[in-house]
């Protein structure tokens, strides 16, 4: 799993119970999934087609920095599966997970699109 961005949480991202928003957290997660899915599938054009079961498994409280981790675990003709695992930067405890989080790549008129990768890709490998 690799853990590409971080976050810090703020005032503004808590709910009234002074934990983590688990909207706000959703957002970051559905927003580094897409960019890691453009990196991948190297097209700025995806769309997020399916989100499995999300499980939250502890809180997050402000002052906290959590890191998002995702990783590819199935390429398809037209799109990429991820799984996501959030966690506390400092304690490693895990904060959510999500097993599938499909993407769809896309032409330039919006269609499903065959991408051509078969296998993760790293900033090395692309340079």
């Amino acid at each position: 799993m690799n853990f590409h961005t971080r976050k810090w949480i703020k005032p503004e991202d808590l709910n009234p119970n002074g934990s983590l928003f688990g909207g706000s957290l959703l957002r970051w997660i559905d927003e580094e999934a897409a960019i890691y899915a453009i990196i991948q599938l190297d097209n700025a054009r995806v769309v997020t087609k399916y989100i499995s079961e999300i499980n939250f498994v502890s809180s997050a409280r402000q002052g906290d920095i959590i890191e998002l981790g995702m990783t590819a675990t199935h390429f398809g003709t037209t799109s990429l599966t991820l799984e996501c695992h959030v966690r506390n930067k400092i304690t490693h405890k895990s904060i959510l997970t999500i097993e599938r989080m499909i993407f769809v790549n896309l032409d330039e008129d919006g269609n499903p699109a065959p991408h051509g990768k078969t296998e993760i890709t790293y900033a090395k490998d692309r340079l």
